[in-house]
């Protein structure tokens, strides 16, 4: 067998991912040549192709699967062996793979600043993403430190709360409900909203509200991020159901208006979470002490 790289298999396992060599060289912020390149040099070490063509995107064979399953184990105990030698590190410097989902990254720049401040030795490699695919970075132990909005409950894992996470109605500020004090929750029912995509923490949490209160949610239309939803809202297409730290410049501008509806805003709360059995390098526990010791208290400045 040929020599091969670590470099040539994380860039399969994102090829893998992805299912897609393009949507791959861009999450490695390389060409795709060089992602071609990176997969065939790789196939040629062990003398079997992993990959091949399906349409436009690819699939993996049935080698690239048995491949798949123990480099993902593989990838997981050279973290852990980097958090070993870490230890014999301290804090003068280190590396954190921190992976969040979308609605945090109002905040989360933030908080890396503050970090940043207090061990600048330490770097911090940040991946955004939704729920779902965040999820399985934490399963796969791709990330030393997940932030999201709920624990999950079907990977052992240990969660911490940070901070809170109130959610709310929203509208534009000239629509009829603005203007209405507390309102029935099934009074929502009448109305058209935009929502985040399948897949989304907070997308999951409306529809567990709405389920919750038997009241039937209309949706216009699924949207990819906070962004574009805040902008439909402002632009009258319909109602929305938010992260309040995600509008704080929306709300104190009056450009978006939180509707004033019984038993909201809903009070959740930010978790930093990582695997059971993960060992944590220094700097990973030092960010995750940090959060927990003043994560909450910015954010409320903050936002």
């Amino acid at each position: 067998m040929r020599p091969y790289t670590l470099k040539q298999v994380q860039t399969f396992m994102e090829v893998a991912r992805q299912r897609s060599v393009s949507k791959a060289a861009e999450r490695l912020f390389v060409t795709q040549p060089a992602v071609s390149m990176q997969i065939r040099q790789l196939e040629e070490a062990f003398g079997v192709p992993l990959v091949e063509p399906l349409g436009r995107n690819i699939q993996l064979t049935a080698a690239g699967e048995a491949f798949l399953t123990y480099a993902t184990n593989a990838m997981g105990q050279f973290k852990d062996l980097e958090a070993l030698m870490a230890d014999h590190v301290g804090l003068k410097k280190g590396r954190i793979d921190l992976a969040v989902v979308t609605t945090s990254k109002y905040f989360i720049p933030m908080l890396l600043v503050r970090f940043n401040k207090l061990f600048p030795g330490i770097d911090v490699q940040l991946n955004i993403d939704n729920r779902e695919n965040i999820l399985g970075m934490l399963a796969r132990s791709e990330a030393d430190l997940v932030v999201m909005g709920r624990s999950p409950s079907h990977i052992d894992c240990e969660a911490t709360v940070f901070a809170t996470n109130p959610l709310v109605m929203v509208s534009a500020p000239d629509h009829p409900l603005a203007r209405r004090k507390n309102l029935p929750f099934s009074t929502l029912a009448d109305y058209s909203f935009v929502v985040r995509e399948d897949g989304s923490g907070t997308r999951a949490a409306m529809q567990r509200l709405f389920d919750e209160n038997q009241t039937p949610l209309k949706i216009v239309m699924g949207l990819p991020s906070n962004e574009t939803i805040k902008q439909a809202v402002m632009a009258g297409m319909g109602l929305s159901f938010l992260s309040k730290r995600t509008m704080r410049h929306e709300l104190a501008s009056g450009h978006i208006a939180q509707l004033d509806v019984q038993g909201l805003p809903q009070i959740n709360h930010w978790y930093v979470t990582h695997l059971r059995n993960k060992k944590l390098s220094p700097a990973a526990r030092a960010f995750k002490d940090f959060l927990i010791e003043q994560g909450g208290a910015l954010m409320d400045t903050w936002s």
